[in-house]
């Protein structure tokens, strides 16, 4: 044997292997005909349930060879008709006698003869196996056997011999025919390996076979880096048979793990990091018991949905390794009486009911609660369900529905964890697992400090909290405190190695940028003074929903989308637009729609989204009215292609419109997977978490769409800024914990106005607390709830008078308050301050916060502006991809929002004006002239138009008006040829810009002469 040759690299593992305790494989002792090793099935039905196997013999007649003979071709034709994985987990009946083909690890420990069952299972080895009965000339190089049933194959390569990981990928996609019957009906993993990389498939299916990796990451397993694994000091992949081919952790595999998709009958074999997050979260909570917070940072891509699956199920009946005196745990208990999974997402549920039932075969062990809180209280308190599926929400009402749960422990997965999970709503959720659950909580004891103790942390509540991009509350909340001094994540799978891995794609590749130039004019006669804030505000909405701004901006997405998207992802490639309101989503919407139908474009039919109503120009315009159809259709509407219509092409079949662009105001930019979409327009500033999340719907992979089929073409941002908001989630974040005594500060702070009296907030807090637990009929609740406002009202007076007479102290106190109570929601999570005074003050201060009167602000009127002037263009082609520069730290928490409002220095409406033309007009000449607008304000000063506005109403006026704006349009024709076409061949067009043209015409003059 060479020394660099390829029998050198498979001996190293086969000895590694026999050394963990598996048996060396004898290749004549494989049955082709059956494809199982009947050696080692016989020698393990014999150790294990020998009075079972001499029944079986007895009723053959006592001829042991016609009974082997009959077993395993029984054997066979189940694995055939149930699969291997089944027939390992509920064994087999023959002739009325049950057989177990394997056995699995006991959840505990007390129980020697499961034990010893359990380490009965022969698990073995066989190398250059002559599988096929075509050809017998071929070998494979490893095949691993459970009690003679083949369940997985290894091809392996040495680079040192010019052949690597992709020759063994080629080689089972070339050379191993998929008919084969170890390859079509018995093995469930094949593995291509080399020294360096590790990639697997669960089927053969020719050149289409699909390979994953499975490897830990190139800086290890469980912390951020990218594809591959890193150094080591023998093979780089060792970590493949000493720790997923150990005996213990295959057969964990075999029992936990390896299942089916329900969907598409695939069978799903975990990924390295799912299975590492989901072993290294549960040896922790098996060693350290309950109590403890997790942060699992996940990419996109990262295959989450199972991982929850997997951690769910184990957490379920997991038990201690050892006895936790301080936590009153002993040995061999389990961890937690019931799991909680935190979700919005119903697809989660029915993974979870399909993937538990396959390992626990029994119904009912997972439960969603989809109907009201008495089902969640009763899923709590009874025994069937082992893992409980809800929202946040409904915690809230149960609190008296909840018995028996007295020293229960509790595991809470929460699915895309984020700040809200520590404010209110999880206080509420730990009130409901903790009131009847902890001896530190009375009911009939002191309500304000059981109060605070249900806001921090407990060592009956384990929080196990996934999320691809924690905030920094997130990573305080449920992070782990490093030797640095700071939170880490327990664990993570970062996007720059699901990107590597080619699980997601760089969604900042292909990063266009545009810019929009705009100048406004002052149409106020008397240019009042206005509050430059605000009014900035007013005149910059103004010219980016101008419809002149819409129109233009409507082209460039309409023209781009049919030159660059449309023919990506085999001509079904989507588009997202993404605004920054209700009305510029509808503004824009409409301009596009417009802008297709005067085109006569055809297939980029775009869609609306955006929450509740909104009034247009006098019109009521929602989502459902806009789309001519209901909200809850729009995903499968926008979902929907032609190619994947089964009756596309049927003489009789009516096919739906298929709709290529999504705008969007606030939905369908988080949690919104639609694998199709490779472009977005963005129209609307990005920062932080919400940029990552808004891009990254661009990122989910389809068998059709490359790389460079995303493109993003931003209108706001500036693509070296989008590129820092993703950093911190490219590969890992960290964050400082915060200074708990910055809340005595804050504390400090808010009584220092002496507006807050300790007696009034005592009794509001005492009825507060007496009507959540005590008031149950109508009379009792209105009653506690006049009471409450009986005791807020002195403050809200003593704040009155103040607001009266200092008006910025009153904005101080408010800020200050504000500032206080949101630092307590998040703080009293993190930090066990058990402390009556702070619990106190936030009750009282977060009601008085809902009831003190605003000051309102002076409204401002910006009057008669007109956008002049208006350049859309692009300035930049960039690759906005990042960088690998390791950990980034996020900043702390500070709780400080708004400051306390004061009242602007005034400036003159023109003077504003001017300074927004320098800032966002500059460089705009003649050429960016609005120039249709330009010629009504030429018009209005035409003695006769002028005359006609004088003596007329506004209908009248337009018989003078309209004969005069087509005799300009037509002299101007060698200025602006096409709007002069338009002009003429669009009689709606023209009647829409006469009618335009004619009311701003009127008011202009009139206003002149004083007559508006």
């Amino acid at each position: 044997m060479k020394v660099y040759g390829e029998g050198a690299f498979e001996a190293a593992i086969e000895q590694s292997l026999l050394g963990s305790g598996w048996p060396q494989g004898i290749r004549t002792n494989y049955d082709r005909s059956l494809g199982l090793d009947t050696s080692e099935l016989f020698a393990f039905v014999g150790a294990t349930q020998n009075e079972a196997w001499l029944k079986l013999v007895a009723y053959h007649g006592n001829d042991v060879a016609e009974t082997q003979r009959h077993f395993a071709e029984y054997l066979a034709k189940q694995i055939d008709e149930r699969g291997p994985l089944d027939v390992l987990r509920r064994g087999i009946k023959d002739k009325g006698i049950q057989f177990q083909l394997a056995y699995f690890k006991p959840a505990h420990s007390i129980t020697d003869d499961a034990t010893k069952l359990y380490r009965a299972n022969r698990l073995s080895v066989t190398r250059q196996l002559h599988y096929s009965a075509q050809d017998p000339k071929k070998s494979l190089d490893l095949v691993l056997f459970v009690n003679g049933i083949p369940l997985a194959t290894a091809e392996l390569k040495n680079p040192l011999t010019n052949q690597t990981v992709e020759d063994a990928k080629e080689q089972y996609r070339k050379d191993r025919d998929p008919r084969e019957l170890l390859f079509s009906r018995r093995i469930l993993v094949h593995f291509a390996v080399d020294p360096d990389l590790v990639f697997v498939t669960t089927k053969l299916a020719g050149d289409s076979t699909r390979f994953l990796p499975f490897n830990t990451g190139s800086e290890g397993p469980g912390v951020s880096g990218g594809a591959g694994n890193p150094s080591a000091d023998d093979y780089r992949t060792a970590y493949l048979w000493e720790q997923i081919w150990h005996p213990d952790t295959w057969m964990d595999l075999m029992r936990r793990f390896l299942h089916t998709n329900k969907e598409s009958r695939a069978l799903i074999f975990p990924r390295y990091h799912q299975w590492h997050a989901v072993t290294t979260l549960t040896d922790h909570a098996a060693a350290h018991g309950s109590g403890d917070n997790y942060l699992v940072m996940h990419s996109a891509g990262s295959g989450k949905s199972n991982t929850i699956a997997w951690l769910a199920h184990r957490l379920s009946s997991l038990h201690t390794t050892q006895a936790i005196p301080d936590k009153n745990i002993k040995a061999n208990e389990p961890v937690f009486d019931k799991v909680i999974i935190i979700t919005d997402r119903v697809v989660l549920d029915r993974q979870l009911q399909d993937t538990v039932f396959q390992f626990e075969h029994v119904p009912g062990v997972v439960q969603r609660i989809d109907k009201d809180s008495n089902q969640l209280a009763a899923a709590l308190t009874g025994e069937a369900a082992k893992v409980v599926i809800s929202t946040m929400q409904k915690f809230g009402f149960i609190l008296e529905k909840v018995d028996g749960l007295r020293g229960k422990r509790f595991a809470v997965i929460v699915d895309e964890a984020h700040s809200s999970q520590s404010g209110d709503n999880a206080a509420s959720l730990k009130k409901v697992l903790l009131r009847k659950g902890s001896d530190d909580i009375d009911d009939d004891g002191d309500l304000l400090t059981a109060s605070a103790l249900a806001r921090g942390r407990h060592e009956t509540l384990s929080y196990f909290a996934f999320t691809a991009t924690p905030k920094p509350k997130t990573l305080e909340l449920f992070g782990t405190l490093g030797t640095d001094g700071n939170m880490h994540p327990f664990h993570t799978y970062s996007m720059r190695q699901a990107i590597e891995e080619g699980f997601i794609l760089d969604v900042l590749r292909q990063y266009v940028t545009y810019k929009s130039y705009w100048k406004l004019a002052n149409q106020n006669p008397e240019d009042p003074e206005v509050d430059p804030k605000q009014a900035a505000s007013q005149l910059a909405r103004f010219a980016v929903l101008h419809p002149t701004m819409m129109a233009q901006k409507a082209e460039i997405i309409v023209e781009h989308f049919r030159r660059h998207t449309a023919p990506r992802v085999g001509g079904r490639a989507k588009a997202m637009v993404v605004t920054g309101s209700r009305e510029a989503a509808a503004k824009l919407y409409t301009a596009i729609k417009k802008y297709i139908a005067t085109n006569e474009y055809a297939g980029c039919d775009p869609l609306v989204a955006f929450s509740g109503d909104l009034q247009l120009d006098g019109i009521e315009m929602t989502e459902a009215k806009l789309n001519g159809f209901g909200e809850s259709e729009l995903p499968e509407k926008f979902g929907y292609t032609a190619a994947d219509d089964k009756h596309a092409g049927t003489p009789k079949a009516k096919q739906p419109v298929e709709y290529k662009i999504l705008v969007v105001a606030e939905k369908y930019q988080t949690g919104f997977d639609q694998p199709l979409l490779t472009t977005m327009y963005v129209d609307k500033s990005l920062k932080g978490v919400a940029a990552v999340q808004t891009l990254s719907r661009l990122n989910r992979t389809h068998p059709l769409k490359m790389q460079d089929d995303v493109f993003v073409l931003d209108f706001v941002n500036e693509a070296t800024d989008i590129t820092e908001q993703f950093k911190p989630y490219f590969e890992t974040a960290a964050t400082m914990p915060t200074d708990p005594n910055l809340l005595y500060t804050a504390e400090n702070s808010v009584m220092s106005y002496a507006l807050l009296v300790e007696s009034e907030m005592q009794a509001y807090v005492e009825a507060l607390l007496a009507a959540e637990g005590k008031a149950k009929t109508d009379a009792a609740l209105q009653k506690a709830h006049a009471a409450l406002y009986r005791f807020t009202d002195p403050a809200r007076d003593r704040y009155v008078a103040l607001a009266a007479d200092d008006p910025e102290a009153a904005d101080a106190f408010r800020a200050a308050l504000r500032d206080y109570t949101r630092m307590y929601a998040f703080l009293s999570q993190v930090v066990p301050y058990h402390d009556e005074h702070l619990e106190r003050l936030y009750l009282y201060g977060r009601a008085l916060l809902n009831r003190l009167p605003r000051r309102q602000d002076a409204s401002v009127d910006i009057g008669e502006v007109q956008l002049t002037h208006l350049r859309v263009s692009k300035t930049g082609e960039h690759d906005a991809s990042l960088e690998a520069e390791g950990e980034q730290m996020l900043p702390g928490f500070t709780g400080g929002g708004a400051g306390p409002q004061n009242d602007p220095d005034k400036v003159a409406l023109s003077e504003l004006i001017e300074e927004l033309n320098d800032r966002f007009g500059l460089g705009l000449g003649d050429a960016d002239k609005i120039w249709y607008e330009q010629q009504i304000v030429a018009m209005a000063e035409d003695p006769t138009v002028e005359a006609a506005a004088l003596v007329n109403d506004e209908g009248n006026f337009g018989v003078v008006f309209d004969r005069h704006i087509e005799s300009v349009i037509l002299n101007r024709h060698d200025d602006n040829g096409k709007l002069m076409q338009r002009y003429l061949d669009d009689d709606l067009l023209r009647q829409r810009m006469n009618q335009l043209g004619r009311s701003q015409a009127y008011k202009l003059i009139r206003r002149k002469h004083g007559l508006t």
